[in-house]
């Protein structure tokens, strides 16, 4: 028996990297470790901002690195949240735990502005955070889009409208961990940061391009006075780590070894709605990332959570009021996906 665990519970990627990551760091020059990168000789970031900028058509002083989306947002929240002022950030009602947590650090204050159901998907409810933010107005307003756990989107012409509806004052940070699986298209940010002072678009390498061991992650930053110090206390002097930028280069240049896994997904969404959906008292949600929520009928929990363990299976039940009846699936590869399915189906009919 195989009894290695199954981890589908934390949106990780249970594929294999591409050849041109495995060749790149199988033939890394180990030279570069001993010495800092020459290019802040040159008034840049990094040789992966400066991909960036290529890839995006963007001003590499507009480009952020982290180390995963996690130090993105981490240094965007304490920096705005302690500069005087207002230190209150709204965040989805619906979301990672991470943004509170990292707006506690700093003493700040989080709350939540209304997310809404509506048949098989999620919605930010646009009314009611234009009403918060006028009566609070915050030095954040954080989205997530796609958003973890509930897998709803943004349309760039949405994000426009929110950008637009916040004060300058206020920070509209997005965190777009998950933005790839979404669409190939990423030249809307090109037009927010260039007409918006008060963006952030924070990206990683974790999600669509599989390197969550990696931690790295980038970020756009609109132009502005504020912005520029922003950037300056969040950029490293001394550059990135040397092997990390060579593989964020090479997995970003495989892009269509990327796309054929995301198909895997989208054929396991189609699964899990088809062979779930109809199942009484189960919900299966539109997702666009590397997961699925599925609503279940809450006297199975613990058949569920048994009949996992003894596969060696493990998905997130949820336990947030409101969504305290689903489960978060991690989409992995299509064995893995049929094996969480035929457990769901064994005990739903059980």
């Amino acid at each position: 028996m195989n009894n290695k665990l199954n981890y589908l519970d934390r949106n990780e990627f249970n594929f294999e990297p591409s050849e041109e990551v495995k060749e790149t760091l199988n033939n890394f020059d180990y030279g570069k470790l001993c010495f800092y990168t020459r290019i802040y000789d040159q008034g840049k970031k990094s040789i992966f901002s400066v991909h960036l900028s290529e890839l995006y058509n963007i001003d590499e002083k507009q480009i952020l690195i982290g180390y995963g989306a996690e130090d993105l947002l981490k240094k965007s929240v304490h920096y705005f949240l302690t500069l005087g002022g207002s230190k209150t950030m709204l965040i989805p009602k619906y979301s990672w735990w991470y943004y509170k947590s990292i707006a506690d650090e700093v003493h700040g204050t989080t709350l939540q502005y209304p997310v809404y159901e509506e048949g098989d998907t999620f919605h930010y409810d646009f009314d009611g955070i234009k009403k918060m933010v006028n009566e609070l107005q915050p030095k954040i307003l954080l989205v997530a889009s796609p958003n973890n756990p509930t897998g709803n989107a943004l349309t760039p012409d949405e994000m426009e409208y929110l950008v637009g509806m916040v004060p300058q004052s206020t920070v509209l940070l997005v965190d777009e961990a998950y933005a790839s699986f979404l669409s190939s298209d990423a030249s809307y940010v090109k037009k927010l940061i260039e007409k918006h002072p008060n963006i952030i678009i924070c990206r990683t390498l974790s999600k669509f391009y599989g390197l969550p061991g990696l931690r790295m992650g980038f970020g756009f930053i609109g132009q502005g006075e504020e912005m520029e110090h922003f950037a300056k206390y969040a950029n490293m002097y001394l550059g990135y780590d040397r092997l990390s930028e060579d593989i964020a280069i090479a997995a970003m240049n495989s892009d269509a070894h990327y796309r054929k896994i995301a198909q895997v997904m989208q054929d396991a969404r189609d699964m899990y709605t088809k062979d779930l959906g109809a199942l009484p008292g189960f919900k299966v949600y539109r997702s666009y990332a590397n997961f699925i929520l599925v609503k279940y009928p809450i006297e199975l929990k613990d058949a569920l959570q048994q009949e996992f363990a003894n596969e060696y299976y493990k998905v997130k039940f949820m336990n947030e009021p409101g969504i305290d009846t689903h489960m978060r699936i991690t989409l992995g590869r299509a064995e893995q996906n049929r094996k969480v399915c035929d457990i769901i189906l064994k005990i739903a009919k059980s």
